[in-house]
């Protein structure tokens, strides 16, 4: 069954009620929380979430409780504690290799400030064979410099000749160092699935997104960057088409909108930074995780 059937029609329906959201698309929910498959692993992991978490002694998450306010006085109030600590990816940052591999940095050091288009969907979440080629029609016609991360195997699904005829414009890896690429100052714009991680990440560098959601959060998180943090779009239809993919780039990349864009995720990217710095609140709510770790009769 489909997980949306039961809201057909209803998709873009806004709901007020869920706390700490201040709106909200019925469309975005998770599949499986109102209609479809509520025996799937991700609804079942929910229910299971809901029963445990306020049990716990201490509730830890990957973020900073300057991107959401209203959500964690809500959730302050559930749960004992419940701690910002995050994001990981500022308070542990991966470490820096000597080595370029793929060559991804040495290649970003060649290209224009903030004109390079980085694209990459995590391990799990991958676009439709139609979508490869639509988003990589878009990125040819509109002669965007890109960085692609994406599977060898992959590549066969891509238009015939793209490879060679943008072998100046573009760059295709098999793997790439995500937090290095996006502190980049040639990189403009994230292309993303929204997940979690990576919407961090993003904040972190100070890049916009073009969010395309494939499942689980994705959607929620989509929705919060567009409507309510405004740090980045949802590509047209929620899926990769040549045109609509065009107009998200053009948008972002040169669009006065794009500027704004890039204003407001530079303001989050402040208060990532400020949360994990020696007085801030991630670093504040590590000492108290510490305190309660150390006071726990093990």
């Amino acid at each position: 069954m489909d997980a949306n059937a039961g809201i057909a029609g209803r998709e873009n329906e806004i709901l007020k009620f869920v706390p700490g959201f201040p709106e909200l698309r019925l469309g975005d929910l998770p599949s499986g929380i109102l209609f479809g498959n509520l025996e799937s692993a991700f609804s079942i992991m929910l229910h299971k979430m809901g029963q445990t978490l306020p049990k716990a002694t201490a509730v830890l998450i990957n973020s900073f409780e300057e991107l959401d306010p209203e959500i964690n006085k809500n959730l302050n109030s559930k749960f004992l504690k419940f701690l910002n600590v995050g994001p990981f990816n500022l308070t542990s940052p991966p470490r820096l290799s000597n080595s370029d591999d793929y060559g991804c940095i040495s290649w970003l050091d060649k290209r224009k400030p903030t004109s390079v288009a980085y694209i990459g969907f995590g391990t799990v979440a991958k676009p439709t064979p139609d979508e490869l080629v639509a988003l990589a029609e878009a990125l040819e016609a509109s002669t965007t410099p890109f960085l692609w991360s994406m599977e060898d195997k992959l590549k066969e699904q891509l238009p015939e000749g793209f490879l060679t005829r943008t072998s100046e414009q573009g760059k295709i890896v098999a793997w790439a160092p995500q937090v290095q690429i996006l502190a980049h100052i040639s990189t403009g714009v994230f292309i993303t699935h929204c997940g979690w991680n990576s919407v961090l990440e993003s904040i972190a560098a100070g890049v916009p997104m073009i969010g395309r959601p494939f499942f689980g959060d994705h959607h929620i998180n989509t929705w919060m960057v567009e409507n309510v943090w405004k740090i980045g779009v949802r590509v047209e239809g929620g899926v990769f088409t040549k045109i609509g993919t065009m107009h998200a780039l053009e948008l972002v990349l040169s669009h006065e909108r794009g500027r704004k864009l890039k204003e407001q995720i530079g303001h989050f990217k402040e208060l990532a930074l400020k949360a994990v710095g020696p007085k801030g609140s991630s670093s504040q709510n590590f000492c108290t995780l510490l305190e309660v770790v150390t006071s726990l009769n093990l």
